[in-house]
């Protein structure tokens, strides 16, 4: 387990990416140590280098969200697009070099810019996210998420919330009642309209988000009381397991 603080050292990115991260529910921490700083294990450390390969192609953070939580995402495909993208980072930093070099030797008097050259990284680049983008959770987010304004936005995260407060009214029962199964189907079909096509494999990897810790756990907890978060995962568990 490394802390925030080595991570951001190991990464590049800052400490306060990393709580933001967090807070929108793009990367939680695995755990936290008992002062409540930030832990990551490796898988934690395996999505973030994830994150930043999406950053690399200018994706926004929500966007790179669904993609990562779509049923389409290749784990294996995204590393050799980050291979790629690393070795022809190398051939133009390589480029740079002998420009370099070669300016001390000879002066200043050279006019080649080939060197500055970003065109096969730029075009690279581009086709792979393009082929992210064909996804079709992504093209379904990316639809659906349109043209609206952030009070839209906010209206449907209260939306949201307001089935965790129904979950929060029933967290000290059985997560395997009639009452919670209908609950978890309920916020299966709210993502479903709103975002993209929530699968039963979508909803579990998300309620295993909404009670590992973090901002996202505190949220829910706020909304429908403390447990709730844990209550509503249990509940979400159950329903994928009959889907």
């Amino acid at each position: 387990m490394m802390t925030v603080n080595e991570v951001s050292k190991l990464s590049g990115v800052s400490i306060r990416a990393l709580q933001y991260y967090d807070k929108i529910g793009l990367l939680h921490p695995t755990g936290y140590t008992e002062s409540g700083y930030r832990l990551y294990d490796s898988a934690a450390l395996e999505k973030l280098r994830e994150i930043m390969l999406f950053r690399e192609l200018e994706f926004s953070l929500q966007e790179i969200k669904a993609i990562l939580q779509s049923p389409d995402f290749d784990r294996d495909r995204a590393l050799e697009q980050q291979i790629k993208l690393l070795e022809l980072k190398r051939e133009h930093l390589d480029n740079l070099i002998t420009f370099a070099c070669g300016l001390k030797q000879i002066g200043g008097n050279d006019m080649d810019f080939s060197a500055f050259d970003t065109a096969k990284m730029d075009e690279y680049a581009a086709r792979a996210k393009a082929e992210w983008q064909d996804t079709d959770a992504y093209k379904e987010f990316a639809d659906k998420n349109r043209g609206r304004s952030k009070d839209a936005q906010e209206a449907l995260a209260r939306g949201l919330m307001s089935i965790f407060e129904d979950f929060g009214k029933l967290r000290v029962g059985d997560p395997a009642s009639k009452e919670a199964q209908s609950l978890a189907k309920r916020l299966r079909g709210y993502i479903t309209e709103n975002y993209y096509t929530c699968t039963p494999e979508i909803l579990r990897s998300l309620g295993e988000m909404y009670c590992a810790g973090g901002e996202f756990t505190k949220n829910i907890d706020s909304a429908g009381g403390e447990g709730t978060a844990s209550f509503a995962a249990k509940a979400i568990d159950v329903y994928c397991k009959k889907a």
